[in-house]
């Protein structure tokens, strides 16, 4: 009965427009009240070991500073300039060009809303002076930009190792992301060119060797922060947390001394952004402790695996159907509460039936990316449109081959354990 009550509780307060970390905190609320449990004990799961109270957690605020501090720096223009320079001239060239931008720039913020914030603000209204049609560009620009979540700043990351309760390590799953994001970015690239051969958009011109060589150098320094995540984890020479302070501190250096973009007034408000955020993440973080504890005591990974047991024995039915159900819940919850809700539950299941846990953790990142894209939540499909001036509707009507090519990705992901199993194991080999 209490286990109905959390759910009714949560959902009614979701349709009643109340934020998901409030609707999730105040389903807990009304949970406890009916077991009649002290209220104490919401605080002390989400300010405990299983809460806020994680030393790895450090990491999330000096990965939103860093990505602020870039996004401030006037980064962005930069890496648009080489990539207009490196794929700008092939057809539908802008399309392409804003692929490889958000790919470039999703590694540098691990956020796919704020990759579609900053290089959507740039491209969109340039592509549709340049005679693109506004669904194109914003198709674009959304779908390149959920690759943020893969790569090596990536939140979520964090997120989801702390909801899988520390068995996977935000090391590995820095490695595990880098083989599906390359993917990811081949597959958007394929569903960009595909789309504007079809609509018949112009090439760009070719600017030579000499001016992607000159472009690259301009955007190196702000890149070369994915070098120094990757460099220093791999490498062991320090831990996500500890370079995450290092990416701080290059951002600075970089904003202060090398670009010299960053104004006083810009680097008030990228502390600002960064602090809303940090505690916007933090205070999710803390109140699904309490909803993921309730999952565990009432035995939720247990019903829902003896529930697809009875649909299916086969690995790759429930495979399919976890996919099913994470991309369902991920177009009505963002990405963090979804990860923290939906680990517990389905990560043990997914473990059951052969499925790695680095592996797994890839496959609900990309649905939960997918959720990023579909409405009613849509986060980054409401961004992009609200910048090209343009309906939900009217995207949603040509999304399908940029969503095609995600699924594509998705389901080899799934099925094929070495394209996210791969790279952590050869590293630790060498180690």
């Amino acid at each position: 009965m209490a286990l109905t009550i959390l759910s009714i509780s949560f959902f009614i307060f979701l349709i009643l427009g109340v934020p998901v970390v409030f609707a999730i905190g105040l389903g807990s609320v009304v949970t406890l009240l009916y077991e009649g449990w002290p209220i104490d004990t919401l605080f002390q799961k989400m300010v405990g070991d299983s809460g806020m109270h994680v030393l790895s957690f450090l990491a999330i605020p000096f990965f939103i500073f860093a990505g602020e501090l870039m996004l401030y720096s006037g980064i962005a223009d930069r890496i648009v300039r080489f990539a207009k320079a490196l794929v700008g001239h092939v057809r539908g060239g802008l399309g392409m060009s804003n692929v490889v931008a958000c790919t470039l720039f999703g590694g540098i913020s691990g956020s796919a809303v704020a990759d579609v914030s900053a290089m959507g603000a740039v491209l969109i209204p340039v592509m549709k002076r340049e005679g693109y049609d506004a669904d194109y560009a914003v198709n674009v620009t959304t779908h390149a930009a959920l690759v943020g979540v893969l790569m090596p700043t990536s939140l979520n990351m964090i997120i989801f190792s702390l909801a899988s309760g520390g068995k996977v390590s935000v090391f590995d799953l820095i490695l595990a992301g880098i083989i599906p994001a390359i993917l990811l970015t081949a597959a958007n690239l394929l569903a960009a060119y595909w789309v504007a051969v079809k609509r018949g958009y112009p090439k760009g011109e070719w600017q030579g060797w000499k001016e992607v060589l000159v472009t690259f150098g301009g955007a190196l320094p702000g890149l070369f922060v994915v070098v120094i995540i990757l460099a220093l984890i791999v490498g062991g020479v320090c831990t996500a947390t500890e370079s995450a302070s290092i990416a701080v501190l290059w951002a600075l250096i970089l904003s202060a001394f090398v670009y010299r973009s960053l104004s006083w007034g810009q680097f008030i408000a990228a502390c600002a952004k960064a602090v809303k955020t940090t505690g916007m993440v933090l205070t999710l973080i803390g109140i699904s402790a309490m909803f993921g504890y309730f999952m565990a005591i009432y035995s939720v990974p247990e019903l829902a695996g003896e529930w697809m047991s009875q649909v299916s024995s086969s690995p790759w039915v429930i495979f399919l159907l976890i996919n099913i159900a994470l991309f369902v819940l991920g177009t009505f919850l963002d990405m963090a509460p979804t990860i923290l809700v939906c680990t517990p539950i389905f990560m043990p299941i997914a473990a059951q039936y052969g499925m790695d846990p680095i592996q797994f953790a890839i496959v609900m990142m990309l649905n939960c990316a997918l959720g990023l894209n579909t409405p009613p939540v849509g986060t980054t499909q409401f961004v992009g449109c609200a910048i090209g001036e343009i309906s939900v509707g009217q995207v949603m009507k040509t999304i399908l081959p940029f969503y095609g090519a995600l699924v594509v990705v998705m389901l080899f992901i799934t099925y094929i354990p070495a394209l996210s199993l791969w790279l952590p194991q050869l590293v630790h080999g060498l180690k």
